[in-house]
């Protein structure tokens, strides 16, 4: 059996080469397809149908994570990245893309929180008082400066690009699909899910062992709503992920349009916010490093709430910043508190769960962020477009901070937990 510092590297390793792929491909995801000749409003729907893909197979397959095991679908949701990569990089219309955005869906639903349980999994196995703020700390620190690095190799890889018949978009779209095969190929080697299967099985009876498995996912899909609908801490953790994403829509996809009216051009616009974004990430990285330090001290409680609140104050100092270098910083800081945030919200949720749910719990919470972080886009650049975008940017922040009274029951858990006696 591995011990826990290994079980950590593999899943950080893991976390980062998962990540490194997304930032390669930030610029060619949107502006590939439009030099293909699709229109801004055509990448929108892709990007939509990527979105409600992912809404709709969140929680069922999470719940698959439960039943048939962590390695299988990892290892399934990296062969549909290749898969996905790869169309995207054929497709030259409208439906070719569009199938590209799907599979791509699919991939990000079975590969939600897979990875993150089957460190639990395996961890706890071990020790399960064993202590996980701070490894995901590390992980999350690791997914920011991957993004960041993966940014910033993107844009040097479509300056560079040596091939003379190939697009400039194109060749980080290569190199993505290179780091998608070698995190399969990882997974395959580095993963193995703590309740081992037998290996000597006929063909016939690992197709059986699979369709009594599958079987089993309403099930798990039951079980996981069931624990949110009994315990007040989970319901808790999952509201605030409704205010939460209000926040992440103000800093995430309304700060590029709050630039552009403070700068003289869009072009200007673009080109600070994509080296902000990288820097964003590293401030990302910089957070997820102290809340592993700064949870181990104050509770991962009150690291949450703290950060909750301070991430909802700068997205409303983006709003009333009178120039670029105000949104710049405050920007900066809504990711470096974004950064605190995520390790004490992931081991507040594994504290509600155990192996047989923890996927299905995880699917949950990202399910209800997906689904708010949509509706919470729709309504704000619709309040920006009849008002507003510095008051629709206030709004999002304001909102947000309301998530904070969400963590009242781990609060109000935490301090029972404290004060209990220790022989009852």
């Amino acid at each position: 059996m591995m011990s826990p510092k290994s079980t950590e590297r593999r899943f950080v390793w893991l976390t980062s080469i998962r990540w490194l792929p997304v930032g390669i491909m930030f610029a060619s995801t949107i502006l590939l397809p439009v030099e293909r000749g699709l229109s801004t409003l055509e990448v929108g729907t892709l990007l939509a149908i990527q979105g409600f893909a992912v809404l709709g197979l969140e929680l069922p397959s999470g719940s698959l994570s439960d039943t048939i095991g962590r390695r299988p679908v990892l290892i399934t949701s990296g062969m549909l990245a290749i898969l996905a990569t790869t169309l995207f990089l054929l497709a030259n219309d409208f439906w070719g893309f569009a199938l590209s955005f799907v599979m791509q869906g699919v991939f990000r639903a079975l590969e939600s929180g897979s990875l993150e349980s089957w460190f639990v999994d395996t961890v706890h196995a071990q020790n399960l008082a064993a202590e996980l703020s701070r490894p995901l700390a590390a992980a999350n620190t690791a997914l920011g400066v991957a993004i960041a690095c993966g940014a910033l190799a993107g844009g040097l890889l479509t300056w560079w690009n040596p091939f003379t018949d190939l697009s400039a978009l194109a060749l980080p779209v290569l190199v993505a699909t290179a780091c998608y095969i070698f995190y399969t190929a990882l997974c395959f080697f580095l993963v193995r899910d703590h309740e081992p299967r037998p290996v000597k099985l006929r063909f016939s009876e690992r197709v059986r062992e699979l369709r009594t498995s599958l079987r089993e996912v309403p099930n798990a899909t039951r079980d996981g709503l069931r624990l949110a609908a009994t315990s007040r801490v989970l319901r808790g953790l999952i509201f605030v992920e409704l205010f939460w994403a209000l926040a992440l829509v103000g800093f995430e996809a309304l700060t590029p349009l709050r630039l552009g009216e403070l700068l003289p051009s869009e072009q200007q616009a673009a080109a600070l916010f994509g080296v902000a974004s990288a820097a964003g990430w590293l401030c990302f990285a910089a957070g997820s490093f102290v809340a592993g330090i700064a949870s181990t001290r104050i509770g991962n409680v009150w690291m949450a709430i703290l950060s909750r609140l301070l991430n909802g104050a700068f997205v409303v100092l983006i709003g009333v910043a009178a120039g670029p270098v105000g949104v710049i910083t405050a920007f900066g800081l809504s990711y470096l508190t974004h950064g605190l945030a995520g390790p004490a919200h992931s081991a507040l949720l594994h504290g509600c769960a155990n192996t047989h749910t923890r996927a299905t719990v995880l699917s949950l919470n990202s399910m209800v962020s997906g689904g708010a972080y949509s509706l919470g886009l729709l309504a704000l650049t619709a309040f920006a477009e009849v008002g507003s975008l510095s008051f629709a940017i206030i709004a999002a922040g304001g909102l947000s901070l309301l998530g904070a009274l969400c963590y009242l029951p781990a609060l109000a858990e935490a301090r029972r937990a404290t004060h209990a006696p220790l022989h009852p």
